[in-house]
């Protein structure tokens, strides 16, 4: 009994080290509400990005309503959600129905707007939904839609020398994912090498939950050589409507002047046009 009682203090002593040692992962990024903005169905409804070139630059967003017809006509009808490098480059993903290529529309802190297509590669999906752009500025990842392993690296058009409105923008390289994620519709940089993400995932089988926040903790900061992504699964996204139904996680903002995350939800059926929302967090 003595014997027993001794090993049973010293698996408990054993047990309270480790957990004093090693807290959750959750616990040390917790990201609480404080608050949420009406979100407008037609030029809110995709994404946003807080711009830090000009000084005193308002928040930019995306939505159906803010396709330019120039754009429209030429195929390019949907708009995902933007990114904007800290030197002010404001880079907008473009998709279409069908073709081999997307379109990343990007204006210069000058004003003037250029556009850059990238040829898709081997298996690459045609959807367009985001970009997050490396805090260092020369690179800058996209996703694809449906259950993923890998988002893609392509130089930031229009930053990155290498770029040009008249060639192909390449993907050059991968970052390799520990787990499977599904239907990311938005991503931002809070750090050199952490992402955090905005996921659309209507089953909840990958992470138990649905419609998840997730973060994404690089083995380096994206370049030309493939980096591995650990992914944590942080929270569920706020799902508040006066009508039932199928919920959309649009895109994600990190603004590291405030420190302060935004995530727009829109609203099932017809409150889509009433309380659609962009929801405020902070950490810790």
């Amino acid at each position: 009994m003595r014997a027993a009682r001794a090993a049973l203090v010293a698996l408990a002593t054993a047990t309270a080290a480790a957990l004093g040692a090693a807290p959750p992962a959750a616990a040390a990024d917790t990201w609480t509400e404080i608050g949420s903005d009406r979100a407008d169905p037609l030029t809110e409804s995709q994404g946003l990005t807080s711009v830090e070139v000009p000084a005193g630059s308002a928040n930019r967003y995306t939505g159906i309503g803010t396709i330019p017809l120039g754009v429209s006509i030429r195929g390019w009808n949907h708009v995902g959600d933007p990114d904007a490098s800290y030197d002010g480059h404001y880079v907008e993903p473009y998709q279409r129905d069908s073709g081999t290529s997307k379109m990343f529309r990007v204006q210069a802190p000058g004003g003037a707007w250029s556009e850059y297509v990238h040829t898709l590669g081997s298996g690459e999906a045609l959807n367009n939904s985001w970009v997050a752009i490396t805090p260092g500025g020369q690179w800058m990842l996209t996703g694809e839609w449906g259950t993923m392993t890998r988002l893609l690296v392509l130089p930031t058009p229009g930053v990155n020398p290498a770029t040009s409105p008249s060639a192909n923008l390449p993907q050059v390289s991968t970052v390799r994912l520990d787990h499977a994620v599904r239907d990311v519709q938005g991503c931002d940089f809070t750090g050199p090498a952490t992402l955090l993400c905005s996921s659309d995932d209507p089953e909840g089988t990958l992470f138990g939950i649905t419609k998840p926040l997730l973060r994404v903790d690089l083995s380096a900061e994206p370049g030309t050589s493939d980096v591995t992504g650990h992914v944590t699964a942080l929270r569920a996204l706020p799902l508040r409507s006066s009508c039932s139904g199928a919920f959309e996680t649009e895109g994600i903002d990190y603004d590291r002047r405030t420190g302060t995350l935004r995530v727009i939800v829109v609203s099932p059926g017809v409150c889509v046009l009433t309380d659609s929302r962009t929801y405020r967090f902070t950490s810790g």
